[in-house]
């Protein structure tokens, strides 16, 4: 159990955690960062917690919900406040109705993570800040002093667990509901060399190719939200045609970029039968690189699974592995 303290002081309206770890300050911090890790602990083992969007810039929101025994769920939503790249963040932590907006009926409370060396790794500081005397009683008999025990006993399992997130690793595939898949994969390169390489067309014509043999000769893109693009790919041998279109629907330079996206092909140039994807793509930095996280909504179960069964895992791994060896601005 790496906590070691726990104070509550009803003058200053606070819950403070302290727990030490093993593993430099970065090892910690990421685990925090990285939707596929912070959703092992984050949650009591009997309601392990599944993110369907996490952002670590000031603005930004995660959502997660907790699933227990019986697929009873429990939702919650984080506001991003404040971020110091390794040393500490801020968020508002609230509690969220199954549309995933605010539950306004129920408490929400500041949440403060401060990141510390140690002489043997790191400590973490959580302080928890509430509104009112009122509301720190009633979270407390929510039990959430005990759930926050709960959870953060499982960490050490997950920071030991170097192996199943270290860059380098394929890009992995986790489907996270019943219509949404997330895609992860560090790539070896700054958020801002990410970035530029998935918005700007000369880029994007270097790498976005998947197998070999083919190119790019159409690529409109414009990262300005309500602006329409365009990706048209051909074989070597000037068959098998196809392409995306859509729009943009968030811009946030160098940490998030939303779209929609729809199949064309040479008798549907506009994607008017193709299944509607809505793409959210988040760069989050690490130790070894940029975490880019792809969360795809499908229409349904059904479309998800039939895209997938094409083999585009595979597709997207090796123009990712592309793009760390020719795609990256200098």
């Amino acid at each position: 159990m790496p906590i070691t303290s726990v104070t509550t002081d009803t003058e200053a309206l606070t819950l403070t955690v302290v727990a030490d770890f093993t593993v430099p300050v970065r090892r910690l911090w990421d685990a925090y960062l990285d939707p596929r890790q912070i959703e092992r602990f984050w949650g009591p083992p009997e309601y392990p917690a599944t993110f369907l969007r996490h952002d670590a810039f000031p603005g930004g929101v995660s959502n997660y919900c907790m699933t227990g025994p019986d697929g009873d769920q429990s939702r919650g939503y984080w506001e991003w406040v404040s971020v110091v790249d390794g040393r500490s963040f801020e968020v508002r932590d609230g509690f969220a109705r199954a549309d995933g907006e605010p539950n306004t009926e129920l408490p929400s409370m500041r949440m403060v993570f401060d990141f510390a060396e140690t002489a043997l790794g790191s400590r973490l500081t959580t302080t928890t800040l509430f509104g009112s005397l009122a509301e720190l009683e009633q979270l407390m008999e929510m039990h959430m002093e005990e759930g926050m025990r709960s959870a953060m006993g499982q960490i050490d399992a997950v920071l030991a667990d170097l192996t199943a997130f270290a860059a380098g690793r394929v890009t992995e595939l986790q489907r996270i509901d019943g219509e949404r898949a997330r895609i992860s994969r560090v790539i070896h390169g700054t958020a801002q060399q990410v970035w530029r390489a998935h918005t700007e067309p000369e880029l994007l014509q270097r790498w976005l190719l998947g197998p070999d043999g083919w190119s790019m000769p159409v690529c409109e893109f414009e990262p300005t939200p309500g602006s329409r693009y365009r990706y048209e790919w051909v074989a070597a041998d000037g068959g098998n045609r196809f392409g995306f279109t859509g729009e943009v629907v968030t811009a946030e330079p160098i940490v998030r970029l939303v779209t929609t996206e729809a199949m064309t092909t040479p008798s549907d140039p506009e994607g008017a039968t193709s299944p509607v994807t809505l793409n959210e793509l988040t760069l989050t930095p690490q130790a070894d690189g940029t975490l880019l996280t792809l969360v795809i909504t499908y229409p349904d179960t059904e479309t998800r699974e039939m895209i997938l069964a094409t083999g585009m895992i595979d597709g997207m791994e090796t123009s990712y592995a592309r793009l760390e060896q020719v795609g990256l601005p200098v």
